[in-house]
């Protein structure tokens, strides 16, 4: 997925002179065609995120478009307070990035592991938040990221994520995305957990549901008009994520859906709220977490009961 970021944004920025990237001393070699693009806009910010934030305000205040790139817990939590004064409250236009999230960097630890971000940056006015699912999703909808007004949160993998669209799907900000229709149990993914989504999703098909399939890519602002329709017309809704099951994806429904008079039975999965260690590969840590298609399937069935 990172590849497909530096791509999108090189392309974007052929055509739009305003658009800059700091990135905090990674990825040297992936933004290579981007520095012959754009080489003073190409600005490797170091070891330095809380100085790379306010930079990519004040490149804002002076017009431009900025990006902020690095792994995810370096981008949002280690320099959350420049985020908050700098580009939160000063309604800078700034798109963080944080690459590798949720459990991507497994094998680095909980330094690394990244599943309180989507809480911090709720917690902030002005923000949008984008999880893209895969690649496909991360090029429909960057570029639609540069008319956000204020600042963006764009969530994204690492790499080698499996595809989940079999083409470019046409994808609005704050629109969540209908994959398979369905009745009475809506699953609502957001990220790249998003095939754990179509396990659950075919697991429930096998035992004679037919729940609906959604790629919720947006979750702040939510699509309150479609979680409307939910809560008038289904029975359960599950969310599926890979962040901390308090204050993500299913705590926002979960918020919204209480303050509703009719409202379906919510069911959070995500990270429980631990940290994680004594593993080597994501996979093997969305197992220890109960985070699979088997494991999620099987507690919705024992709820359903």
């Amino acid at each position: 997925m990172r590849n497909a970021f530096a791509q999108v944004l090189t392309d974007l920025a052929k055509s739009d002179d305003s658009i800059a990237l700091f990135y905090a001393d990674i990825g040297n070699r992936l933004f290579n065609d981007l520095k012959e693009v754009a080489p003073t806009r190409t600005i490797n910010a170091g070891i330095a995120e809380a100085n790379m934030a306010s930079m990519a305000a004040g490149a804002a205040k002076m017009g431009l478009k900025p990006f902020i790139y690095t792994i995810t817990p370096f981008t949002t939590a280690r320099n959350f307070e420049q985020i908050k004064i700098d580009i939160a409250y000063s309604k800078q236009p700034v798109i963080i990035v944080g690459t590798g999230s949720g459990l991507s960097y497994a094998n680095l630890g909980p330094t690394h592991h990244s599943f309180e971000d989507i809480a911090l940056m709720r917690a902030l006015p002005n923000m949008t938040i984008v999880c893209p699912a895969d690649s496909l999703e991360l090029k429909a909808l960057m570029p639609k990221l540069l008319d956000v007004k204020g600042l963006v949160f764009f969530r994204i993998g690492k790499k080698n994520e499996p595809l989940v669209h079999e083409e470019l799907p046409q994808l609005e900000v704050g629109k969540a995305f209908v994959m398979k229709e369905g009745e009475k149990i809506a699953i609502l993914a957001t990220g790249t957990i998003f095939p754990v989504a179509n396990l659950t999703f075919d697991l429930l098909k096998q035992a004679g549901f037919n729940p609906e399939l959604v790629s919720f890519h947006t979750i702040k602002p939510l699509d309150t008009a479609y979680l409307a329709y939910l809560a008038e017309t289904f029975d359960h809704v599950v969310t599926i994520e890979e962040h901390n099951v308090n204050g993500g994806f299913g705590s926002a429904v979960l918020e919204w859906m209480s303050e509703q008079s009719k409202a379906p039975r919510v069911h959070r999965f995500g990270i429980p709220d631990e940290f994680i260690d004594q593993v080597h590969s994501q996979d093997d840590a969305r197992a220890k977490v109960g985070l699979t298609g088997k494991d999620i399937f099987n507690k919705l069935i024992n709820n359903f009961k």
